[in-house]
């Protein structure tokens, strides 16, 4: 714990809350519930701290961007390919408590459960010291390597994919929403995008509109490689 938090760059009051961010659903499983809680509660948390903590950030940093672009561009910023990014850097796998079969599947590398543990990690953070560290902690490891281009400012990544598929005129898109979570409140989707039937990327977001735009940026991606 001493090493993880030098990378995180915070020492922990109470280092529970830093372990718990830690614990994945499958080895509370194994456990007794008073002796392990998985970091599902915190990871919610934290998904809306890391939300305001981008938003703050675009909103002093792009003042003639408008909502929607804001919004898209948000999305981007705190999409789970810049959390995994995140993890890695931390080693978070290396700390992560696994139950047996999650650790047999490669639960350790898996980029989705990286990605919720980052933002169980900033709310162990907001829990023990506040927005403020909270708030430097995205700063300095999600956001402080963030391009905000002129692309990106004005992004509409379906146009752009649909441009790009119709420079063929048997290539048709289609978007399929893949999954859906989370409380009515606070609901999360992820949407793919399919050129005739082969899924080329896939995106999350608060809104289905939103999910939409990132497999449509996650597409453009990986036709571009």
């Amino acid at each position: 714990m001493d090493r993880l938090e030098q990378k995180i760059g915070y020492r922990f009051q109470n280092r529970s809350l830093l372990e718990t961010a830690l614990t994945h659903s499958s080895y509370a499983n194994e456990k007794h519930a008073e002796q392990a809680q998985s970091y599902e509660r915190l990871e919610f948390l934290g998904d809306s701290v890391l939300g305001l903590a981008a938003a703050e950030f675009l909103y002093a940093h792009e003042p003639a961007l408008p909502e929607g672009q804001m919004t898209r561009l948000r999305a981007e910023l705190v999409c789970e390919a810049s959390l995994h990014r995140a993890a890695l850097s931390l080693s978070l796998g290396d700390y992560m408590r696994l139950g047996r079969g999650e650790e047999h599947t490669g639960g350790r590398t898996r980029p989705s459960i990286l990605a919720d543990m980052v933002e169980a990690v900033i709310a162990a953070i907001y829990l023990d010291a506040g927005m403020d560290e909270a708030r430097r902690f995205v700063l300095d490891k999600i956001l402080k390597d963030a391009e905000i281009s002129d692309s990106h400012r004005g992004a509409d990544y379906k146009t752009r994919l649909q441009e790009v598929v119709q420079r063929r005129s048997d290539q048709h898109i289609s978007y399929v929403l893949a999954d859906e979570s989370g409380p009515d409140h606070d609901k999360r989707f992820t949407f793919e995008v399919r050129i005739n039937g082969v899924a080329v990327g896939s995106g999350s977001g608060r809104t289905k509109k939103e999910a939409e735009q990132m497999a449509a940026c996650r597409a453009l991606e990986s036709l571009s490689q």
